[in-house]
């Protein structure tokens, strides 16, 4: 959806499984930016196939013992041994399903916190930023989706490979340079919202100046994105028009038909045939507004 807000955005260099692992458990990620940790450890493969022959084991020993009572005629010990056996083999095969979905659950947010613990620092929560970052970031979005989304991209008119590998990457960049500025922003208003004496506030003021040019690089990193998406834009309303102009050219002789036929005024000839010529103006704008954008998109490559 265009205008998207991403709320997980991840190093595009991290591994796609691994990624959308994370894309997909944006509040589990969150609380373990609280200090959550999975409350048990897994039970590794060999670990429960061991439980399980130990089971049988049992169960075969108390089998053998159970035959052997049995060829010597005590038939009640034999009864209770088998009886044993039987609650063993049904406590161990048959257990509850909803045992084995906690479980599955409880596997499956070992996988989220083990990831997020190898890849820590390789992706940023829309929690991670303040407001003003968040706006920015929806900026970027927004034009990322503009170009991606785009029939002129679709169509093979841009550089679609170059645009699968430098978006992303720009989208990354900007994400992880507005989380670090807004933690440092969080940091300083706190730092300033205690009261500071004049000393303090000589250091402070080019700590602030540090953020706000840092800020602006940003923007600007944004602003390039969004005039490559505009540039898009022209491109896309230009391949449109082409498009519509072409399918009334197409039907221009049964216009010119209608005409003979009905004896209306014949003045109207030239001006049907000027579509030809909008046609090739279109061509023309075309071309124009993709080359801006390729402009564009180099600049981003800055």
């Amino acid at each position: 959806m265009s205008g998207r807000q991403a709320k997980v955005v991840v190093d595009p260099t991290v591994p796609d499984q691994a990624a959308e692992l994370l894309r997909q458990h944006r509040k589990l990620l969150v609380r373990m930016r609280g200090g959550w940790a999975p409350p048990h450890k897994r039970r590794s493969v060999a670990a429960r196939i061991t439980y399980k022959i130990i089971l049988i084991a049992m169960a075969s020993c108390a089998t053998v013992a159970a035959l052997a009572f049995f060829r010597a005629a005590h038939y009640t010990t034999f009864a209770f041994i088998m009886t044993g056996v039987s609650f063993l083999i049904l406590a161990s095969l048959l257990k509850p399903n909803p045992d084995a979905e906690v479980e599955k659950q409880l596997d499956s947010e070992l996988d989220v916190y083990e990831c997020a613990r190898k890849y820590q620092g390789r992706f940023v929560l829309r929690e991670d930023l303040d407001e003003a970052a968040r706006a920015l970031m929806l900026r970027a979005h927004c034009a990322i989706d503009a170009v991606t989304e785009s029939r002129v991209n679709a169509e093979g008119l841009l550089d679609g490979a170059r645009n699968a590998v430098m978006l992303p990457a720009q989208e990354w960049e900007i994400a992880r340079l507005l989380s670090k500025l807004s933690g440092l922003r969080s940091e300083h208003r706190e730092v300033m919202s205690e009261g500071v004496t004049p000393e303090v506030l000589a250091v402070s003021v080019p700590l602030s100046r540090v953020l706000e040019s840092s800020e602006r690089a940003v923007i600007d990193r944004v602003e390039a994105l969004e005039r490559y998406a505009g540039h898009v834009r022209d491109a896309e309303r230009a391949y449109r028009a082409r498009s519509q102009i072409e399918r009334l050219t197409a039907k221009l002789p049964r216009y010119e038909e209608l005409l003979a036929e009905s004896g209306a005024d014949g003045q109207a000839v030239p001006e049907l045939t000027e579509l030809a010529d909008d046609a090739g103006r279109l061509e023309q704008a075309l071309r124009d507004s993709v080359s801006s954008a390729h402009e564009a998109f180099r600049h981003l490559e800055r």
